[in-house]
C-alpha cells in the first residue's frame, strides 16, 4: 500500500517559525555531523583536543564564540599518557566538562547506544570527537552507497540529541584543487555528513597550514592558520563585524508602538527614521524570523498576515514578558540617525487588549506618526559631543551603561540561550533594592 505523501506549500514553510540552528562554534560547527579530515600529523587530534577545551570552557576557538557544554571525546588511537601530555600543552587548568575513552563500539552495533547513555547522564553535552572514524567503522568496501548508509546513523543520532558530532578522518594521498575531494573514501561521506573541515599544511613540518570549511548551515571558508606552540591559531587579521542589532532596534520602536500593522516597507521607514542605517523589505520578514527567539524574550511577538492581496506584519510588544524590563537597548548613534523623529503611543500596558480589539482595516504607518519640534541631543555626562574610542580606525561612540542595565543584558542573554537550546523558559528576575 502506498504511504500517504506529506508536503508543505512554500507559504507555509516561510511563515513557519522554526528553531535557530544552535553552533558548538560559531559559523564553524552547528548541530549535526561533522568530518574534520587531515594528513598523518598534520595536527588534526590536535586541533581536535583544542575543540573540545575551548567548548568545554566556553572560550573561545580560531576567535569564533563557542557554546559551553560537556563533550565526549574518543581518544581510539592514543594513550591516557599521550593525552595527558598534549592537555599541558594546551592548558594548565583542566575542566571537568571534558570527558575521554579510549574505547568505543563500533557504529551500529553499540557505539549509539554508548552516546545516548553518556547524553542521559549529562544533560549539556555539546560536542562528540571520534578520533578516528576508521577505529568505529564495519565496512571494508568504499562506495558511495556504502559509505553513506554506514555513518547516516550518526547524522540521526547527532540531530536527535541536539549535538555536535565530529569525525575525525584522514585524506588521501593523490592531490585534487578541491580539497574536500581528497578525504579519504567515496563521496557517501561528505554526502551523509552536514559539513566537513580539512586542515592541509604547504609543507610536512612546517608550521602553516590552511582549514577548508563547507557545509550546509556555514558559509564556505578558508582560514590560514600557524602553530604557536601546541595550538592553532589566525593567521590572518580579521576585522571585527559590526554586532547585529536588528533586534534591539525593533525592540526599542516598539516600546514606544506598543503595536504595529503594516507593510514591511512601513516598517523599514520607521527603522531608518529612528534609528539611521539602512533597512530593507524584502529582508525583513526573513530578519525578523530570523531573530524570532531573541525578539520574543524582549517581549516582542510578530505575525505575517495576508489581507486583500496584500502582505502584512502585525508586531506586539509586553512589557511584562520583556527581559529588558523596558530599557533601551541600541547605542546612541548621533551620526547617522534622525533626532526630529520621535513616535507617540499610549501605555503599552494596555498593549494586548488593544491590539486584539483593533479593527482588521486598521493600520500603524509612517502617516500615524507626526514630527515635534527638534530637540537638542545632549549626552548623559553634559558634554556637548559624545565620547569615541578608536577601533580598526573607525571611531565608535562611547556608550555608558548602568549596572542594572548590564545584569538585565546579561539574564536576558542566558535566558534567550536556554530557550533556544533546551526549551525552558526561566521568569524575570527582579534586583533587590
Amino acid at each position: 500500500m502506498m504511504k500517504k505523501l506529506i508536503t508543505k506549500t512554500c507559504e507555509e514553510i516561510m511563515t513557519t517559525l522554526y528553531k535557530p540552528t544552535v553552533f558548538a562554534v560559531d559559523g564553524l560547527l552547528a548541530q549535526g555531523l561533522f568530518i574534520l579530515a587531515g594528513s598523518p600529523k598534520v595536527g588534526k587530534s590536535w586541533l581536535a583536543l583544542e575543540l573540545c577545551l575551548s567548548v568545554t570552557k566556553g572560550e573561545p576557538l580560531l576567535e569564533r564564540p563557542t557554546q559551553q557544554g560537556s563533550a565526549l571525546y574518543f581518544c581510539l588511537e592514543d594513550s591516557y599518557q599521550r593525552i595527558q601530555s598534549r592537555l599541558y600543552e594546551l592548558t594548565d587548568v583542566p575542566s571537568d566538562k571534558l570527558f575521554f575513552s579510549l574505547k568505543a563500539d563500533t557504529i551500529g552495533n553499540g557505539l549509539e547506544e554508548q552516546i545516548i547513555k553518556f547524553k542521559s547522564e549529562h544533560d549539556d553535552l555539546r560536542l562528540v570527537v571520534i578520533d578516528t572514524l576508521q577505529m568505529v567503522r564495519n565496512e571494508t568496501e568504499s562506495s558511495y552507497g556504502s559509505d553513506y548508509a554506514e555513518i547516516v546513523p550518526l547524522k540521526n543520532l547527532a540531530e536527535q540529541l541536539g549535538i555536535t558530532i565530529v569525525l575525525v578522518h584522514h585524506l588521501r594521498k593523490a592531490a585534487d584543487s578541491d580539497p574536500f575531494n581528497m578525504i579519504s573514501g567515496s563521496t557517501g561521506l561528505s554526502g551523509a555528513t552536514d559539513g566537513q573541515l580539512v586542515l592541509k599544511k604547504d609543507k610536512r613540518g612546517g608550521t602553516q597550514a590552511v582549514l577548508y570549511v563547507t557545509g550546509r548551515d556555514i558559509e564556505d571558508q578558508e582560514m590560514s592558520l600557524t602553530k604557536q606552540g601546541a595550538k592553532w591559531v589566525l593567521a590572518d587579521k580579521h576585522e571585527d563585524k559590526p554586532p547585529d542589532l536588528f533586534a534591539f532596534a525593533v525592540h526599542d520602536m516598539m516600546t514606544e508602538l506598543c503595536s504595529f500593522k503594516g507593510s514591511a516597507t512601513e516598517l523599514c521607514g520607521l527603522l531608518k527614521a529612528k534609528f539611521g542605517g539602512e533597512y530593507f523589505a524584502n529582508r525583513l520578514t526573513r530578519d525578523m524570523f530570523r531573530k524570532a527567539y531573541e525578539l520574543r524574550d524582549l517581549g516582542v511577538t510578530f505575525e505575517p498576515k495576508r489581507s486583500n492581496g496584500q502582505r502584512l506584519l502585525l508586531l506586539r510588544y509586553d512589557k511584562n514578558s520583556d527581559s529588558s524590563d523596558g530599557k533601551m537597548l541600541m547605542p546612541e548613534q548621533p551620526q547617522t540617525a534622525d533626532p526630529t523623529v520621535t513616535m507617540e503611543s499610549d501605555d503599552c500596558s494596555e498593549t494586548v487588549e488593544n491590539a486584539a480589539s483593533a479593527d482588521d482595516d486598521g493600520s500603524t504607518s509612517a502617516d500615524s506618526f507626526t514630527d515635534p519640534a527638534p530637540e537638542a541631543a545632549v549626552p548623559a555626562d553634559g558634554a556637548a559631543d559624545p565620547e569615541f574610542v578608536l577601533i580598526n580606525g573607525k571611531q565608535v561612540p562611547i556608550v555608558s551603561f548602568s549596572l542594572d542595565d548590564l545584569l538585565h543584558r546579561s539574564a536576558a542573554k542566558i535566558r534567550a540561550q536556554l530557550y533556544n537550546e533546551r526549551g525552558i523558559t526561566v521568569p524575570e528576575f527582579k534586583l533587590a533594592p
